[in-house]
């Protein structure tokens, strides 16, 4: 038996159609922000921390004083607040491309001397991070450092403990200043700084970005994991 009306039916089909497609899109408007921000916040990797990966050795104390080397595993990046249609996601950006040294005489941190290469910072979302890489002008400056403000005392290390770092952030080739406030502990024979320090995109000269749909919150931190052998 044949359809009587195959007009009829053919439009019937056309606005299932157009109906199943406007219910996708209202819950892809409703239902994505909150869909988005769970498997944001979900993958969003926790703040950089100190972890010891080797016993200290039976020799004695650690000999801190003279120049140590940023070793592998050695972590540059940020964090910030995203709003996408009012659900916030922290995003985290991080590079392991980070060079340089640290000096402590008699017990003191005398200097910090540590270069980030800016385009090799990565959230995971490459039209986030090509936009972030405009942003910092990394195709004209690539590189930004840090550099120690002052000497800072540092704790017992065979115990650990917390130092506050002043220092100065160039970043687009302007200067800027910061401090970190860092938990040193002794791993094995080497050393383990991590921590953060608090900033703002207009603190460091910059515009949060606003795309409209997604927002950017002006503060944020920075974040270091110092991995040091001689």
């Amino acid at each position: 038996m044949t359809d009587a009306h195959p007009a009829r039916s053919q439009r019937g089909r056309r606005v299932a159609v157009v109906v199943t497609l406007v219910v996708l899109a209202t819950l892809a408007v409703l239902v994505g922000p909150r869909l988005y921000a769970w498997w944001g916040n979900r993958s969003t990797p926790p703040p950089l921390a100190v972890t010891t990966t080797a016993p200290a050795p039976t020799t004695g104390p650690l000999e801190v004083d003279g120049t140590w080397t940023l070793g592998p595993g050695t972590t540059a990046g940020y964090r910030v607040a995203e709003v996408l249609r009012g659900e916030d996601v922290t995003v985290v950006g991080r590079t392991e491309d980070v060079t340089g040294t640290v000096t402590v005489e008699d017990g003191r941190l005398t200097a910090v001397d540590a270069s980030v290469q800016v385009a090799t910072v990565a959230t995971g979302v490459g039209p986030r991070d090509s936009f972030m890489r405009d942003l910092l002008e990394a195709g004209t400056q690539p590189t930004a450092t840090f550099r120690l403000g002052a000497p800072v005392a540092l704790p017992d290390l065979e115990e650990g403990g917390t130092v506050e770092v002043p220092g100065t952030l160039t970043l687009r080739g302007t200067e800027h200043p910061v401090t970190f406030t860092l938990d040193v502990v002794r791993d094995g024979t080497g050393l383990r700084a991590a921590g953060s320090a608090p900033v703002t995109f207009s603190d460091l000269g910059l515009e949060a970005p606003s795309l409209g749909f997604v927002e950017v919150e002006d503060a944020g931190t920075l974040e270091l994991l110092l991995v040091l052998g001689r």
